[in-house]
């Protein structure tokens, strides 16, 4: 399974803070935020990833991730010169797909919460269809939301309405199988002009071939579009780390996940600034 992280867009909800860079390479706490949607790929044991930019930024992503070889995985890299929607990710990627399922992350999205991982695999390990993942939220009209039937079966699939029938907000991360971009192809643009990431999910819930689970309470994702809901993240990310948990450091994910050992950390930390991240990560190799 390949990878995707939708890293594009002016990120105009943060200006003027985002006027020089882009967005999700503005600090989360202690480091840039597309670090967390790339920690997430990591822990769904995914190792060939596609990063795709906008044009203004695209060598500082490359500059800030590299090719990927110190966390054991591989990354490349396109841009998305138009805002063509989410769903125009799939086109852009189609040639790095070459025919393998995927799952595609948006590039401010955090997710954390224990038996995270085991969903993730899970969704991996799906051979057909699409999995999303729904979590309950206060104002789901600014989202994609799904229905449930009283079996917990996704049932219908609305963007931001706004009579939702549901307090269920699709979040940004998406597993697909092989046949993404030939339901990609079947898209026209919504009336904004985007291919909808809520349309494409139709085609597969129209099919029967959509899975849509459910973020218990415990679960946290955070859409960090915002100066507030950034903050919020970074705050979180700090509480957890006043307790001993380090949430996105791909070093400590890479370890796990056998991409990397021991001796290629300790060899590379010996190039790193001292500060408590790289200090976590020397503690790791001992």
């Amino acid at each position: 399974m390949k990878g995707i992280i939708l890293a594009g867009g002016a990120g105009t909800r943060l200006y003027p803070a985002s006027l020089a860079i882009s967005k999700i390479l503005l600090p989360v706490y202690d480091k840039p935020m597309i670090y967390y949607p790339l920690a997430t790929l990591l822990s769904a044991g995914i190792r060939d990833v596609l990063v795709i930019t906008n044009p203004e930024d695209h060598e500082n992503f490359k500059r800030v991730l590299g090719d990927g070889s110190r966390w054991g995985v591989q990354l490349s890299y396109t841009v998305q010169y138009e805002k063509r929607g989410i769903a125009d990710a799939f086109l852009l990627g189609e040639t790095f797909l070459a025919g393998q399922p995927c799952a595609l992350i948006l590039g401010d999205n955090i997710f954390y919460g224990n038996g995270w991982e085991k969903l993730l695999l899970q969704a991996a390990a799906r051979r057909e269809g699409a999995t999303v993942f729904a979590c309950e939220v206060d104002d789901p009209c600014r989202f994609g939301v799904v229905e449930f039937d009283a079996k917990g079966k996704a049932v219908s699939l609305e963007e931001k309405p706004a009579a939702p029938k549901s307090r269920f907000a699709v979040t940004g991360l998406y597993f697909y199988d092989e046949r993404v971009v030939q339901y990609a192809r079947r898209l026209t643009p919504s009336a904004r002009g985007e291919l909808e990431i809520t349309d494409l999910n139709k085609l597969y819930l129209q099919d029967g071939l959509l899975h849509a689970a459910r973020l218990e309470r415990g679960f946290v994702w955070m859409d960090a579009g915002t100066h507030q809901s950034m903050l919020q993240a970074a705050n979180f990310v700090r509480s957890m780390h006043l307790q001993g948990t380090e949430i996105a450091c791909l070093e400590e994910i890479a370890l796990r996940k056998g991409f990397v050992t021991k001796e290629t950390l300790r060899k590379n930390a010996a190039q790193w600034p001292d500060n408590p991240y790289y200090r976590h990560i020397l503690e790791l190799t001992r």
